[in-house]
This record gives structure tokens, sequence and C-alpha cells, in this order.
């Protein structure tokens, strides 16, 4: 099937077929070709990395998800990226992660954008600042990196990108929670694995400055 379908209880939520139609299901009303995948292996296998998975289990207390579509790789995202840059952009899906069927509703969405500079001004007093790349900033329900991106694949090599990305639980916000800083530094993981696959693949000159591991400490 391939196309994703809008979820029965979360708009925008997205499945890799239509249960029930035609005698494409199982048993079980699933599609055929749902599948139920490790962390890693979501969002085209090579953004995720084993510890960006634990910290998925953090966020979301669950170490196994719906397979992602296949529209939602960091191969893709970056493809959409080189087409429109050097253009400044709206936030644009790279990746959504779900709980499989049947688990409680939780949905991560994970953009790009591309950005004029990385912001300079105050942070709200929600988010806390992290060494990396340009510019990190990390809360309970989202994080975002700011890292600059010099790359053949860019139209004109000379210029910078200047890229950012965001992992956001995607629901109504939940504040405050528990586990304060756990959950800064989860989400800072998954939001640091997906900016550094992210640079491999647009090919950054030294990763767009972004270290290989997840760097926690306080700016």
């Amino acid at each position: 099937m391939g196309i994703r379908v809008l979820h029965a209880a979360l708009a925008g939520s997205l499945l890799l077929g239509a249960a029930g139609c035609g005698g494409d299901g199982d048993k079980d009303g699933l599609p055929k070709d749902y599948k139920v995948v490790a962390g890693t292996q979501l969002c085209g296998g090579h953004a995720i990395s084993a510890e960006a998975s634990r910290a998925l289990k953090v966020i979301t207390g669950s170490s196994r998800f719906e397979a992602s579509g296949e529209e939602y790789t960091v191969a893709q995202a970056a493809r959409n990226l080189v087409d429109v840059f050097p253009t400044v952009t709206g936030r644009e899906d790279a990746c959504r992660i779900f709980l499989p069927i049947g688990s409680r509703q939780f949905q991560l969405r994970i953009t790009w954008s591309l950005e004029s500079a990385a912001p300079t001004g105050p942070v709200a007093s929600k988010f806390t600042l992290l060494k990396m790349g340009e510019l990190t900033m990390t809360g309970t329900e989202k994080a975002y990196v700011f890292f600059a991106c010099r790359s053949p694949r860019l139209l004109d090599s000379t210029n910078v990108a200047q890229i950012a990305l965001a992992v956001e639980y995607w629901a109504m916000p939940r504040d405050p929670q528990d586990n304060v800083e756990g959950l800064k530094d989860a989400y800072a993981t998954v939001a640091h694995s997906f900016s550094l696959a992210m640079a491999k693949e647009l090919r950054c000159e030294k990763n767009g400055g972004l270290p290989a591991k997840p760097v926690l400490d306080r700016a």
C-alpha cells in the first residue's frame, strides 16, 4: 500500500494502509503491511541512534513504534531541503513517530526548516540551552537544534544553510511534568540524532559542527 491514512482517533496520525479495505487487512483488521518496529528502525533506519531509541522510551514509555511511512526518511528530508535551498522556509515534516495501534495515543513530530540565522534573543524559561551546533535548546515536550551546513549538495557550496531541526510532542501541552531533566535530555538526544543524520545525508562540512554524541552539558 505505501500511503498512510489518517488514524481514527488522532488527526494527522498516519498508518501504513486502511484497515479492513478490500480484503487487504489481516484477521485483526490491520493492513497486511502494518509493522511494529524498534526505535532504531524509524525514519528510514539511519536517523535514530541506539541512544536516541533509548531516549524515545523515556519520552513515550515504549520501545516499540509504528513503522514509518516511506516518505518519512532522513534521505527524503535532505532531498526536500536541497530542492528549496536557499529559500527561508516554515517547518517541514521530516518524520512522525507513533505508538502501535492499541497503545495510548502519542505522536512525536520531527521537522526541519531553513532559517536566515540561529536565534540570538532570550530563550523562554521552559527551555534549557545546550552546547551543540549553533544553538540547541530543550524542554520537556520539544527540542530544537540549529546548525550551519556548507555542502556540495547545495546550489552554491560557498553558501551556508542555516538549518533548524525540531522534535516536538504533537498534542495539547502537558507541562508541568515529572522527570523534567530526564525529559529534557531525552528530547535533546533525539533531536541531536536526527540532526546529525541530516548533516551526514547533506554532506555538511564537519557534520555541521555537530558532535558525534549528544552533549547534554548546560550552556
